[in-house]
């Protein structure tokens, strides 16, 4: 008989591996997300966490294991209830699309031919405009936007169906600390209806007080816990079967000596990475 929280569980996988050639990424992951909880996904370049999402979105196949979501094993169609927030890449100059335009596709891109507006779609967009704080700028082109602001209309778009899974693969990056506390604001107001979010992140701080779990993955292993857990010098020396150090300062970690030559990029200007 299938156990009733495992079945209300928005994500189970089951033993899950991926090869890269000869080389795994990571094997033997089993890992519920629960409604509401929000778990971050750290390690270094190379180590699989875009893959991940990609293996959620049936964009990727297993090595072996199996995922569900939403109750569903994942299929190559897609699934309109997940939604995705993918990293942030400035749109080029010229793009004419209006920013209302790219929230748009979120609640009518998915409908076969011109997007012809249904009843209600307008309240809809409009709606998600004013939830992500985008009214001052969502009439203009979206080429011209800020970098910021670029990436709230992308998180209106993910939000556009109420999304009870929501993937978000490094929505900071590039971002100031004030557009990445207001994005991270954004991820955790939809977190708190109940979705469950799967977050990967180079530099835990921005989401540190928001976070329910951790899944640090590196050198074809993997590690889940609490952050508490996680993000300890033992724990991650372990895990990278070299020295590596957690530091405190204040109420933000800096990772050291990961063999990583993204984190080692960031530790010079303060940013805590892991």
């Amino acid at each position: 008989m299938t156990d009733p929280a495992d079945a209300a569980a928005p994500l189970r996988i089951r033993g899950a591996a991926l090869q890269r050639g000869d080389r795994a990424l990571w094997s033997g992951l089993d890992l519920d997300v629960a409604p509401g909880e929000l778990i971050a996904v750290l390690g270094p370049s190379g180590s699989g966490k875009t893959t991940l999402l990609r293996a959620i979105l049936g964009l990727e196949p297993l090595s072996a294991g199996t995922i569900t979501a939403l109750g569903e094993p994942v299929r190559t169609r897609g699934n309109r209830r997940i939604g995705y927030i993918p990293q942030q890449r400035p749109l080029p100059p010229e793009t004419a699309l209006r920013g209302r335009d790219l929230v748009a596709l979120g609640v009518d891109g998915h409908r076969f031919g011109f997007p012809w507006p249904r009843r209600g779609d307008r309240a809809r967009i409009d709606g998600l405009v004013r939830a992500v704080g985008a009214e001052g700028f969502a009439n203009r082109p979206a080429g011209t936007l800020s970098g910021g602001e670029q990436q709230r209309l992308r998180v209106g778009q993910a939000l556009a169906d109420d999304p009870r899974l929501l993937l978000c693969d490094e929505p900071l990056t590039s971002l100031d600390l004030a557009n990445q506390q207001a994005v991270v604001g954004l991820i955790d107001k939809h977190r708190r209806t109940g979705a469950a979010v799967l977050l990967v992140t180079h530099d835990i701080n921005p989401v540190l007080g928001r976070v329910d779990r951790i899944l640090y993955l590196a050198n074809g292993r993997f590690t889940l816990g609490t952050p508490d857990d996680v993000l300890t010098s033992r724990t991650l020396t372990e895990l990278y079967g070299a020295p590596v150090f957690v530091l405190r300062a204040g109420d933000r970690l800096v990772v050291v000596g990961a063999p990583d030559a993204e984190a080692s990029h960031h530790h010079h200007d303060g940013e805590a990475t892991a």
